[in-house]
């Protein structure tokens, strides 16, 4: 009973995983069709996340069965309730691309921010997919270190949130309002994504260590 316990609670966390993976990989795409207007990699992204939706689904199932039927104590109820829960989080990481994409989607065959703000978000981009994929390998090594790094790294994508922010509050802002919501938008979906790979890596060392860092 104990072996497929432990079987079945390594098949979630290699599920999870995935899913991380997966929401790295939509955030690279997603940014790719906003940066160069390509309406293909959108329709992409918007039609891949069904994966990611149905994945969550399961995993869920799979960790109430688990609770239900096996009555986990300690390390491992911690290891069966933050991954419930770090799912959540990693199906809102490809839900917050599924966004960028759909804006790309909408603004179509126009670019949808200004070229003078590609640069945040290419970096923006490339902090998501880093962070995607740090949670991906995280959650299957258990490393309390190095998903503490997670967190840590979260916090370039703040500072490029708030200047990006601060640019469209300049006086020489002449986008308009429909770019300015736009960009707005955009910022939040990158750092919402950043603070949700950040959870992960929260819960991670929560499950190795039985102490949660504080944010």
């Amino acid at each position: 009973m104990r072996n497929d316990f432990h079987g079945e609670l390594d098949s979630l966390t290699s599920t999870l995983s995935q899913m991380c993976g997966l929401a790295g990989l939509a955030m690279e795409r997603a940014t790719q069709a906003l940066l160069q207007a390509d309406l293909v990699l959108a329709e992409q992204v918007i039609t891949d996340h069904e994966q990611l939706t149905l994945m969550q689904t399961r995993a869920e199932e799979a960790s109430l069965l688990l609770l239900a039927l096996q009555a986990p104590v300690a390390g491992d109820l911690r290891v069966v309730v933050s991954s419930m829960q770090n799912v959540a989080d990693a199906e809102r990481m490809g839900g917050l691309a599924l966004h960028v994409a759909k804006i790309a989607r909408r603004r179509h065959p126009d670019h949808a921010v200004p070229e003078e703000v590609n640069g945040y978000f290419a970096e923006m981009g490339r902090i998501a997919v880093d962070l995607g994929n740090n949670a991906k390998e995280v959650v299957l090594a258990r490393d309390p270190e190095q998903a503490a790094q997670i967190g840590r790294d979260d916090e370039a994508m703040d500072v490029l949130h708030r200047h990006l922010f601060t640019l469209m509050m300049d006086k020489e802002w002449s986008h308009g309002v429909a770019a300015a919501v736009d960009v707005t938008l955009l910022g939040r979906f990158y750092e919402r994504f950043a603070d949700h790979a950040a959870q992960i890596g929260r819960r991670v060392v929560f499950q190795v260590t039985g102490t949660t860092p504080e944010l």
